[in-house]
């Protein structure tokens, strides 16, 4: 007799985004994983939680409280709803639990809404049985709903990613309607009016996967702080000079050809890695952030190659092939001049997101 009960693995990295010039261009994928435990019982023929769907959660955020169980408000789960109404499917499949595991600290320029919309979208592929959906596909509902590649890009392909936008056609930009607004609650975009919202046009984003030297980690020192996005987007200058975009453009050319060679070269890597069109904008909400970049160099520090914001902070991201206790303690005692707490990790470039299946 075969088994009424399903359950499935979805596992999607973190992400550093920008490293360096390359903003809301360039994204790494990184070994720090969100999952989600998912079973479905199709043995039951009602259930008591809304829309089919019971939530929990543990990781980060889950002292605070912030994190929502309701399937409705969750960010997986309402974006898991978005891809299955898309798809004349209005609930989950009687009865879903989606067990949330994160360990990726929220707001910290680690990419934890970028993991959790991939793997949002993923959870409405595999509980809808969507299987005709590709990757490719699977991006564009990514970029309906997180409007920035770089992060999502990185959490979906895996690896070391370039990303970017298909201008819209005429026909898609005249489209006023909120992607997700059948789907989610007040105040982010009204009630389930029970109308099919519209899909995504085909093809919004595209991405190329970089080379990354072996030899190199990545040493994520992450302050206890957190720099919502907005606001780090909000302390950008609306235009820029002519020399800075200039500076940017020549070291995005050089960047994803200097960590791709094997052995790595230092003082390449440093030089690639500089930036003037994000990080400079935002040390007034990072304090020690420009100490920090510009006192860190391969020449006074051993084994390392380079420093950045990671996203848009506070995390810093110290690309290093040896000495990684010495790179984050020396990182972390600027923090301590602040009184901020930090903590550190050795990450690697990591797969994209995976469906296992129990």
């Amino acid at each position: 007799m075969a088994s009424t009960t399903e359950s499935f693995i979805i596992k999607t990295p973190c992400s550093s985004a920008n490293i360096g010039p390359g903003f809301d261009v360039i994204g790494l994928a990184l070994s720090m994983y969100l999952e989600l435990h998912v079973t479905i019982d199709r043995s039951r023929t009602t259930s008591a939680h809304p829309l089919n769907c019971r939530v929990t959660y543990e990781g980060e955020g889950e002292a605070g409280g912030g994190i929502s169980l309701d399937p409705e408000v969750n960010l997986l789960t309402r974006v898991a709803l978005y891809v299955l109404r898309c798809h004349d499917q209005r609930a989950f499949p009687l009865e879903t639990h989606v067990h949330i595991k994160n360990p990726i600290p929220l707001g910290r320029g680690l990419g934890s809404s970028g993991a959790a919309v991939v793997a949002g979208v993923f959870l409405g592929k595999e509980v809808g049985g969507l299987h005709h959906l590709t990757l490719d596909r699977l991006f564009d509902f990514c970029l309906m709903i997180e409007r920035h590649p770089d992060n999502v890009g990185a959490a979906l392909y895996g690896g070391f990613v370039g990303t970017y936008l298909k201008p819209l056609t005429p026909e898609d930009v005249a489209r006023t309607e909120i992607p997700l607004s059948e789907v989610l609650p007040a105040p982010a975009g009204g009630v389930d009016t029970g109308v099919r919202p519209p899909e995504p046009p085909h093809g919004i984003g595209h991405h190329i996967k970089f080379r990354w030297a072996p030899e190199i980690k990545a040493v994520a020192i992450i302050p206890e702080f957190e720099v919502p996005t907005a606001k780090a987007r909000e302390v950008l200058p609306a235009q820029y000079p002519r020399t800075d975009v200039t500076f940017n453009l020549q070291r995005i050319a050089l960047l994803p050809v200097a960590l791709g060679q094997s052995p790595p070269d230092p003082e390449l890597i440093y030089l690639a890695m500089q930036d003037r069109l994000h990080q400079p904008y935002r040390q007034t909400l990072i304090p020690g952030l420009t100490e920090i970049v510009e006192s860190m160099t391969p020449a006074t520090q051993p084994g390392l190659l380079g420093v950045c914001l990671s996203g848009a902070g506070p995390t810093i991201l110290a690309l290093a092939t040896s000495n990684f206790d010495e790179i984050a303690a020396k990182i972390i005692s600027y923090f301590e001049k602040q009184q901020i707490v930090c903590s550190w990790k050795v990450l690697e470039p990591a797969e994209g997101t995976t469906v296992t299946r129990v």
